[in-house]
């Protein structure tokens, strides 16, 4: 018996970009048409590589600066997600471009808590893994700031539970603005470890 059971549910590719500095400061990615993933991530990302350095999300695992796989190679927003957050912060928009993304979906509800291990498959076979919801930081805040100047609101509290996953790559193969998404989620019940 499969241990991902395919859904009904589909998300449309709606915008592709590619973080392509490691400066921090200048927060934004750069638009394409269409992305080759590989193992490795996206060629050219800040975020490629088979493992990266652990930073403070996983402090409480590792000392900072230790090899770790990477599971951070993509960052997954949808636009209705963003549309909230845009809304929260007093904005009209957002360009997720701002926000460092990979990949921005659009039609999957309830996006950012997608669970851990579901799998989203392209056309072309390509498939990417979730990690886990990503949590919003200061740097978005930065990077929207030049664009739209002060802010009232950050994008740390705007976008709490609304800024999408990260995920790595599964099998390799092209993603394209337009291309559908099917999602397959993990089949099990949820942890309640109290009940054991």
């Amino acid at each position: 018996m499969p241990a991902l059971k395919p859904t009904d549910y589909t998300a449309e590719v709606v915008w592709i970009g590619a973080l392509e500095t490691e400066e921090r400061t200048a927060l934004k990615s750069v638009p394409r048409d269409q992305l080759d993933l590989t193992f490795a991530g996206v060629a050219g990302e800040c975020h490629h590589g088979l493992t990266r350095p652990s930073c403070s999300r996983v402090s409480s695992q590792y000392p900072k600066g230790t090899a770790i796989k990477n599971e951070r190679q993509l960052c997954i927003i949808s636009e209705e997600e963003l549309t909230q957050i845009a809304a929260k912060m007093g904005l009209d928009t957002i360009d997720p471009a701002r926000l460092g993304a990979t990949i921005m979906v659009r039609g999957l509800p309830d996006f950012t808590f997608l669970p851990p291990s579901s799998r989203l498959q392209a056309p072309s076979g390509a498939t990417v893994t979730v990690d886990m919801e990503n949590r919003p930081c200061h740097l978005v805040t930065r990077s929207l700031q030049a664009e739209h100047g002060p802010l009232e609101v950050t994008f740390k509290a705007a976008a709490k539970n609304l800024r999408g996953v990260t995920a790595w790559v599964a099998a390799e193969g092209v993603v394209n603005v337009g291309d559908r998404l099917s999602v397959h989620i993990p089949d099990q019940r949820p942890w309640q470890p109290e009940d054991a």
